[in-house]
């Protein structure tokens, strides 16, 4: 879940026939009513690596008797998880959300977040990706005013630009 951004309901449903030309392939389940967002996304290396020793007659979270997983059971499995291992705020959800939160820190823009996590409006990746490195945003986002396209290298109101009367320039 963490290399494909997939929501428990859809990474239930993952198997080998969601390969198609070394990417995953689904549509999402909760947009099924309206033919289901199609999210096609490359094979991450270390998921490869992990895939590749899993039979190829089920899903890849198929239970230890290979039958498929039920969305709620896998959020409970992952719960059972993360309480061993300590980490009591973690749940299943999480993965999806720091993968759309990995993606944000490298600089993906919220569109290719949302091709990869199949969300269907920018605002819902916002709220993924709202706290990911706000700090290292707001200096990338500074640079950018200060080093302006036209050369000028100030943050200054220019009177002549903003303000309506000469006499009333902004400061």
């Amino acid at each position: 879940m963490l290399y494909t951004g997939a929501a428990r309901a859809d990474a239930v449903k993952l198997g080998p026939w969601s390969m198609k030309a070394g990417r995953i392939e689904y549509r999402r389940q909760k947009t099924r009513k309206s033919g289901g967002v199609l999210v096609s996304i490359p094979m991450h290396d270390d998921l490869r690596e992990v895939l590749a020793g899993l039979p190829d007659d089920r899903p890849w979270l198929a239970t230890a008797r290979g039958e498929g997983r039920s969305s709620d059971g896998l959020g409970n499995l992952v719960r059972e998880w993360c309480d061993a291992a300590g980490l009591s705020s973690c749940t299943a959800h999480g993965l999806r959300k720091a993968c759309a939160r990995r993606l944000a820190e490298a600089g993906a823009t919220a569109h290719e977040i949302g091709a990869v996590t199949g969300h269907k409006t920018l605002s819902e990746v916002q709220r993924y990706t709202a706290e990911a490195q706000r700090e290292g945003m707001a200096d990338s986002a500074f640079e950018k005013l200060i080093a302006r396209p036209n050369g000028e290298r100030n943050v200054v109101n220019l009177p002549e630009r903003f303000a309506n009367n000469p006499a009333n320039t902004q400061k």
